[in-house]
């Protein structure tokens, strides 16, 4: 039996990265806080995940103040909400060849 995995993309392997992904697929942004709140990250692990999604134009940042406070917000890009739709494609035909042998 042979199964094809072409589809699925490399850069959402990372459950953090799905996490990251499926977060900011429902939301228009979410910022780093809450981010690190529901995923229950640290700050560097979160930023680490974060720098890769952006190194692949998956994600996209808008920095800004409020007050005083440093506030950063992410969002999904066009390229990574096609590049996660195609990944969640391949996972969805993935599970359904197997459950069909």
């Amino acid at each position: 039996m042979k199964i094809s995995i072409d589809g699925l993309h490399k850069a959402f392997e990372s459950r953090i990265r799905l996490g990251i992904m499926s977060s900011l697929a429902v939301n228009d942004q979410v910022d780093f806080n809450s981010l690190k709140e529901f995923l229950e990250l640290t700050d560097g692990n979160l930023a680490s995940h974060l720098k890769a999604l952006e190194k692949e134009k998956f994600i996209g940042i808008k920095k800004s103040f409020v007050g005083r406070k440093p506030n950063t917000q992410y969002f999904i890009t066009e390229t990574g909400k096609n590049a996660f739709e195609k990944h969640l494609e391949s996972l969805e035909e993935l599970i359904q060849n197997l459950s069909d042998k």
